[in-house]
């Protein structure tokens, strides 16, 4: 049943599926515990997840608890084909490849709607919108679902809002063991392993403009100003630019930082934040990247029809001349860096994130007789149980309120 690109690839995903686990001691335990308690038994789970080998442990602990699983990817260049093989390999169900063409990846989407899934697990809401727009004849079986990131989160809430929203879905997102530590923490480090690792360029005495200052944009600068840049910020929010500030970096509109940077990474979950207007306006040899979960955040299209010449730079690198000569470099055709370009975010901190992620699917199972709202968030209790979890897997204790310190605080 499942398509993808070469069947023989398994062992090679084995291998990458196997480190990750070695390292996420939070799925681990949702694992052994899923797999005797069977939470998910006999549910269809349809899964969109940039498929690499920390989604494909997820699936895996999914289906220890009983989950039928459906799995495809979100972003066309972040599938791997070795770890989707390695996933049919161990019977799950996978409509995914690398590199696949829009059709392709709007086919790969369907299929595992057309399955008719019990859950949905989605990353950016594609197999929302898409069960929602196309086959609404199957939103009456759907119990409820989760969603992983910021754009997601937008999608779902302007669907709520106009009331268009058919089932219960959880902003796995907006959980404080998300957005605290993958957003700022996975993505800052992710998104400059993908451009070093692709560029093999220094970034110290470089001058980066990060466009938007929410928590990942928070990483990317973070991590930008560690390897010894000087950090340029772009933003829309006073609020967030004032906190830039504050952290000790420069804030200025897009127009005008586009005359200084060497490295541009987009973080925003808007269009057109690099457009041709601020093209023309780089150094000759600029590098213009994409963080945020769609591409269209640099506007490749503009720079590929105006550009008087085109050519493959380096491995995942495109190299544009303008009219004016100058060459502008744009990594992984403007898709997310650091799945685009590298394996995402670092094994322990997606352990965190997919906790959540299951522990969010077992309670909206659980609850789904008393869940009313249409967009909820991730009950405080999932996420302390997270956050203790992780604690622990570090061998390290926190102080306890005495009674009397909870009598001061909360008057109780």
């Amino acid at each position: 049943m499942s398509e993808i690109r070469n069947p023989q690839l398994w062992e090679e995903g084995k291998r990458k599926i196997e480190w990750v686990k070695t390292n996420m001691a939070l799925l681990r335990q949702l694992e052994e515990r899923f797999s005797v308690e069977r939470p998910f038994e006999g549910l269809k789970v349809a899964l969109s997840i940039h498929l690499e080998a920390k989604t494909a442990y997820l699936c895996k602990v999914l289906a220890a608890g009983g989950a039928q699983m459906y799995v495809t990817g979100s972003n066309p260049l972040s599938t791997q084909d070795d770890v989707a093989a390695a996933l049919v390999h161990d019977g799950l169900n996978v409509f995914a490849w690398y590199n696949a063409t829009a059709q392709e990846y709007e086919s790969h989407i369907s299929k595992v709607i057309e399955i008719g899934p019990d859950l949905i697990i989605d990353d950016g809401g594609d197999l929302v919108n898409t069960i929602h727009t196309k086959y609404p004849e199957l939103l009456d079986k759907v119990i409820g679902g989760c969603e992983e990131t910021t754009t997601g989160v937008m999608r779902l809430l302007a669907m709520d809002k106009a009331g268009e929203l058919r089932f219960p879905m959880i902003l796995v997102n907006n959980a404080k063991c998300k957005y605290l530590f993958d957003n700022r923490y996975g993505t800052g480090q992710s998104v400059w392993n993908g451009i070093n690792r692709t560029t093999n360029l220094i970034v110290a005495g470089k001058t980066v403009v990060v466009a938007g200052y929410g928590w990942c944009g928070k990483g990317v600068a973070m991590r930008a100003k560690g390897l010894g840049a000087t950090v340029i910020v772009t933003e829309i929010d006073p609020v967030k630019a004032i906190e830039a500030v504050m952290d000790g970096f420069d804030v200025m509109p897009m127009a005008q930082a586009a005359e200084f940077g060497d490295f541009f990474v987009t973080v925003t979950g808007c269009d057109d934040v690099i457009t041709m207007e601020h093209f023309v306006k780089m150094k000759d040899g600029a590098i213009c990247c994409n963080a945020g979960h769609f591409d269209c955040e640099v506007n490749v299209a503009a720079i590929e029809a105006q550009a008087v010449e085109k050519w493959k730079a380096r491995e995942n690198i495109m190299g544009y001349r303008l009219e004016n000569g100058r060459r502008i470099f744009i990594i992984a055709q403007g898709r997310l860096v650091n799945l685009a370009s590298g394996d995402g975010h670092p094994a322990e901190i997606m352990d965190m994130s997919f906790a959540i992620q299951a522990l969010s699917a077992e309670y909206i199972v659980k609850n789904r007789s008393s869940i009313t709202s249409k967009v909820v968030d991730v009950p405080e209790s999932v996420d302390n149980a997270v956050a203790q979890m992780k604690l622990a897997s570090w061998n390290k204790q926190i102080d306890v309120l005495t009674p009397e310190q909870h009598k001061y605080l909360f008057g109780e």
